[in-house]
């Protein structure tokens, strides 16, 4: 069976193994064994790694949205208060998924004995 790659694994949210079987059950909750191939996934500790990530990255990228919305178009404060919660949350999750993919699919590359791999 060819090993996936990591950038294909994390994009389609797939096995780090076989990239058929899908990583998450539910919203970011890794399952416990992969569907396709049955690679435990249950020793997976993604940690905060990704968190952390996301945050750092989507956090600039707003913050700098928000000034030059601010210093071009002058809205009310109630603006950004609506604007940015809406425009944050979403994206926030929407990077999570693929960053934390990216992590198991790493740990499965250099630490699979640990992972059955």
């Amino acid at each position: 069976m060819a090993e996936t790659s990591v950038l294909r694994a994390a994009l389609l949210c797939r096995c780090p193994r076989c990239g058929e079987g899908a990583l998450y059950r539910g919203l970011l909750s890794v399952r416990a064994t992969c569907p396709v191939c049955g690679l435990d996934l249950s020793g997976v500790d993604t940690g905060d790694g990704a968190a952390v990530g996301v945050i750092l990255v989507l956090g600039a990228v707003v913050v700098a949205l928000a000034f030059w919305v601010e210093f071009r178009f002058a809205p009310p404060l109630w603006v950004h208060a609506v604007l940015w919660p809406v425009v944050t949350l979403p994206l926030a999750v929407l990077m999570m998924r693929p960053a934390k993919a990216a992590l198991v699919a790493l740990q499965y590359r250099h630490r699979g004995s640990e992972m059955g791999g």
